[in-house]
């Protein structure tokens, strides 16, 4: 078999038509780059909707519960505003109410302790107490 080009082929071809018999080149490289693309957009979708999750980990363990939850829901129900409430969130400190609160009970518990009157003392009865409870009995 001779390698002849038809006759209403024009005599240069250009490099992305590949002979009868060959391997496609520019397919190769096209479903390479489209399947390489389509792993990095993966990923770049991943790591951006993680990123309010990275975010909350500077703040307190709650808000990044509540981040990680909103996340997970917009990743589920494709619903935006979950994603923005959560990145938002991750944004905003919140103020820690809990630590001094925690310490104004411990205080307060501390000055109950030392406030509170002894226990009152059993005194022993006395002789007559004790003759009625037996001279009763």
């Amino acid at each position: 078999m001779s390698e002849s080009l038809h006759p209403a082929a024009i005599p240069h071809l250009p490099f992305f038509v590949s002979t009868p018999g060959e391997t496609d080149g520019l397919f190769v490289g096209v479903a390479i780059f489209v399947v390489l693309s389509v792993i990095g957009i993966g990923i770049f979708y991943f790591k951006l909707h993680a990123l309010p999750e990275h975010l909350a980990h500077r703040g307190q363990k709650v808000q990044m519960e509540i981040v990680a939850v909103l996340a997970l829901i917009a990743l589920f129900t494709h619903n935006h505003a979950f994603w923005i409430a959560g990145l938002l969130l991750a944004l905003i400190p919140l103020p820690d109410f809990l630590t001094p609160l925690t310490s104004i009970a411990k205080s307060l518990d501390r000055m109950a302790v030392a406030a509170a009157p002894a226990a009152p003392v059993q005194e022993a009865p006395s002789a007559d107490v004790q003759a009625r409870e037996q001279g009763g009995a």
